[in-house]
Order: structure tokens, then sequence, then C-alpha cells
């Protein structure tokens, strides 16, 4: 009797690992209200404005072009990265902190997702470095270089080589045993799966910070070696109007890596500080939130052809 008691008391215990507990958002009762509003309003504006930049770029024949085409990537990425998380976190404003539950599967998912948005977010904004590159240092060849194809092979490129990276970083996590069951988290990510061990988990950390350390590497070397380059052309060039243009659509691009370098390394630099764990959950809210939401009127306002098409639609509209 007893040895069957233990072995129901196993199996429950078991059981209930597969049922994880989720911190999410942290707000007082009183903030509850306005964080679901603002949060809400928010995930709307990111999808409403990315879809929509991806909607006009499809619609208008005249931003058939590689640099818009290529844009598209990274507005449906910014989609899929909020959608990743803030819908989540919207269910669970109202639900008391000891009363947030996610299976352990769809914990995986979330933290799949979550990385993948991130690695993507990169690679993205490299292969639009590699298309500015090509378009200012290799005028007379754009057209030959940046075909269809080549925009095609670069957006599957970009998502392909960010989804074996993640697809390994979680499979190093999931093939884990599981002996607690808190996400002491906002939401799922890698690091929450592998906290769930008891056993060694060097090797994830070795494999987590070398690919993250690479991927960043890479990104940044590669923006700064095509900047450095477009530079040189500026420099030596003596026309206004192709520096000019240069210029604007180089400094769009800038801007948008630099919010996601920041809003990066702020959580990396956060990580080393245990006593400021709070901060840090709130920046990785934030870096699902402030990207997504900028991005999309960085380019639209910035880039001229696609400013003139908003601005066409509002009137047609009206």
């Amino acid at each position: 009797m007893n040895i069957g008691s233990s072995l129901c008391s196993m199996e429950n215990s078991t059981l209930n690992l597969d049922i994880l507990q989720l911190e999410g958002l942290r707000v007082s009762p009183e903030a509850s209200i306005l964080a679901f509003i603002f949060l809400f309003l928010i995930y709307i504006f990111i999808v409403v404005s990315n879809i929509g930049l991806v909607i006009l770029i499809s619609m208008e024949r005249s931003l058939h072009e590689p640099m818009y085409l290529l844009l598209c990537n990274m507005s449906i990425n910014d989609v899929f990265g909020a959608t990743t998380v803030i819908p989540h976190l919207l269910s669970d404003v109202y639900s008391p902190l000891t009363q947030r539950y996610i299976s352990y599967y769809e914990c995986a998912i979330q933290a799949f997702c979550a990385h993948f948005y991130v690695g993507t977010s990169h690679t993205v904004l490299m292969i639009m470095a590699f298309d500015r590159y090509v378009a200012i240092y290799h005028p007379l060849r754009y057209v030959t270089i940046m075909t269809h194809n080549m925009v095609v092979t670069l957006s599957v490129s970009a998502w392909g080589a960010s989804f074996i990276l993640i697809a390994v970083l979680l499979s190093l996590s999931v093939r884990l045993s599981r002996c607690r069951h808190l996400i002491d988290n906002p939401f799922c990510d890698n690091a929450s799966l592998f906290k769930l061990s008891c056993e060694n988990v060097l090797i994830n950390h070795i494999y987590g910070l070398g690919s993250a350390m690479s991927t960043m590497a890479c990104s940044l070397c590669s923006v700064m070696l095509t900047y450095l380059r477009i530079a040189m052309v500026c420099l030596r060039s003596k026309n206004k109007s192709l520096n000019t243009k240069a210029l604007q659509t180089c400094a769009t691009h800038l801007a948008v890596y630099i919010i996601l370098l920041l809003s990066g390394n702020i959580i990396i630099i956060l990580h080393r500080f245990p006593e400021l764990a709070e901060q840090r959950k709130l920046a990785s809210i934030l870096f699902h939130v402030v990207p997504p939401s900028l991005n999309a009127v960085i380019y639209g306002l910035q880039i001229k052809a696609v400013r003139e098409k908003i601005i066409k639609r509002i009137f047609i509209s009206n």
C-alpha cells in the first residue's frame, strides 16, 4: 500500500512538472487596467502599421524594388515578435501571480519564437545592409545583382539561418529533465527552460552565449563594413543627389539597427546585475514592444517613396 502511494505521488509530481507557473507581467491590481490598455493599444499599432506597410508595398508596383521587398521581412518579423509575447502578457494581467500557468510545450514554443524573432531581426538587417551596399557601391550593376531570385535567396537565408541556430539552442534545453516548475520571467525563453533542470547545463550556457555573440558580431561587422564602404563612396562622389539619397536610406536602416542593438545589449548588461532583475524583466518586454512599434514608423516617414504613397493613399481614401 505504501509502495502504491509512493508511485502515485511520483506520477503526480512528474505530471505537475508539465504545467509550469509563469510570472508574467508584474503589476499592482490598481495598475493592471492601465497596463492592459497600454499593451493592447501598442500591439494593435504594431500589427496595423507593419501589416499596412507590407500591404502598401505589395499593392504599389513602384515599390516592387529589392529594398522595399526586403523591408517586408522586417515588418513580418516585427509582428511575429510582438505576437509571441504581448497577447500572453495581456491574458495574464488580471490573473493572480499564483494562478498563471502554461504547459511545458507551450512554454518551449514561446521560447523558440522569442529567440527566433531576435535572431531573424539581426539576419534581416544584415541582408538589408547588403542591399544598400550594392545599390551605392555598384549602382550600375544593382539591377543585375539584386534580381528577384537574389531577393528570395537572401530572405530565405535570413530566416533559415536563424531557424537552425535557434532550433539547436532549444533542443539542448528540451532534452533536459525537469525538477522545477517556476518560470521566473515575464515570458518563456531559453534560460527559463534550462533553469527548470537540476542537470549540468554548461553546454547550454556555452552554446547560448556563443550563438548570441556570433550572431551579434556578424551583424555588427557586416553593418559597419557596409557603411564604411558606403561612406567612402559618398566622400569620393560629387553627385549631391546620390549622396543625399544614400544618407537618407542608410540613416533609416542605421537608426533601426541601433535601436535593436541597444535594446538587446541593455538586457545582456542587466543580466550581470542580479539586484536589477525587475529592470531586466521590463527591458525584455520592451525589446518585443519598442523596435516593432518604431521600425514601421521610421521607414514609413523617412523613406520618401513610401511616405508619398502613404499620403497618397490617405487622400484617396478621404
